[in-house]
């Protein structure tokens, strides 16, 4: 198979007619989920648990096998002997990833060299870390079976070479003014993933664009949109489309499968953002009742930041003093707000699990 050749973007003929009613439609649920997130007082606390799982499920999606109950598990009482550390890794690096992309975006454009240090952060110590980790590749690459040989390959990228200009091509569509941002988005993340233009990891940093395109587009106040949920769950789907687009110039199929995804996950993004809303409100109230406690407010924000946790984290965490913060792990046990995930054991200390919280995330 010969290494396939882009076109360059945008794109000459799109039937945009196909695409307005979707359009539309995604557009007005995006609207409505960022007037959620701006209606959330402390939405990077409230909606942290979130973001993890977007790691989770991205990283699932490369083969990885850790659960987000892992993951906060794995947070509250760090073992390297873990089975599944490596793949913990792998879901953690990603999350500083999307944060530093975001501190990034605050001062500077989205731009080729940000991609790299994105890349650089997620492969940082992980599988993939000797495969030219923070830079574009000066190699061929391939897509296929385990072990199977380029011949074999069901996609072959553009060759090395050709990368600057398809790159600088890449770089600049992200800043043309398109007709519609969201099929602008849908081109991106294609052109992206046709590219390839990393050794290893191009499928997570081109997920990791999605929500850093639609924040620097002003789209959303927030970098808070979880699209890897949606493209799991039809994840044959999601590599067809794409394949289709270099196989058979098949853009028009792969931008409305794009669009349905944009739209569905919004709608469950917002029902999942009203629901741990909802939830943070009563537990508000609760808590408050429960402890007559001046630290209600940090008691509540450590809870929904780190929904598994144990007695040291709580303490670090919140900056509430050791003896008040002790008093009230007991009172939320005893209210049953917060159970016990594992029991402590010599030094190993006990972990609690804010149960109602992790069934709104599951």
């Amino acid at each position: 198979m010969k290494p396939y050749i882009p076109q360059i973007l945008p794109l000459k003929e799109l039937n945009w007619v196909r695409f307005i009613k979707l359009i539309g439609q995604a557009n007005a649920e995006l609207a409505r989920y960022d007037g959620i997130l701006q209606g959330i007082l402390n939405p990077v606390v409230l909606l942290s648990p979130l973001t993890t799982k977007e790691a989770v499920i991205s990283s699932k999606i490369e083969g990885t096998q850790a659960s987000l109950q892992e993951v906060l598990e794995f947070e509250a009482a760090p073992d390297q002997a873990n089975e599944k550390y490596h793949d913990i890794r792998e879901i953690i690096n990603y999350r500083e990833a999307m944060h530093h992309a975001v501190k990034w975006l605050e001062h500077k454009p989205l731009t080729l060299n940000l991609i790299k240090e994105t890349h650089s952060i997620l492969l940082d110590s992980v599988r993939g870390r000797d495969r030219s980790r923070g830079n574009f590749r000066s190699g061929q690459n391939y897509i296929g079976k385990p072990g199977a040989s380029i011949e074999e390959a069901t996609y072959v990228p553009p060759e090395p070479r050709l990368l600057p200009e398809f790159l600088d091509n890449f770089e600049k569509y992200i800043h043309f003014d398109e007709k519609d941002l969201l099929v602008q988005l849908a081109l991106v993340h294609a052109q992206f993933e046709i590219i390839h233009p990393f050794l290893d990891g191009n499928g997570r940093v081109g997920r990791i664009l999605i929500p850093l395109f639609l924040f620097e587009k002003k789209i959303l106040q927030l970098p808070m949109f979880y699209i890897s949920e949606y493209l799991e769950a039809r994840r044959e789907e999601y590599y067809a489309r794409l394949k289709a687009i270099t196989a058979e110039n098949k853009w028009d199929d792969w931008v409305e499968f794009f669009l349905k995804a944009l739209l569905e996950q919004s709608r469950a993004n917002s029902m999942k953002a009203k629901g741990i809303l909802e939830l943070y409100d009563m537990k508000k109230a609760r808590i408050t009742d429960a402890t007559h406690s001046q630290y209600c407010i940090k008691t509540l924000d450590t809870l929904f930041k780190k929904p598994i946790f144990t007695s040291p984290d709580f303490i670090k965490l919140s900056g509430i003093p050791k003896a008040s913060a002790m008093r009230l792990i007991q009172l939320l046990r005893k209210e049953g707000i917060i159970v016990t995930l594992r029991k402590g054991k010599g030094r190993r200390a006990e972990i609690f699990e804010f149960k109602k919280l992790m069934s709104i995330i599951k």
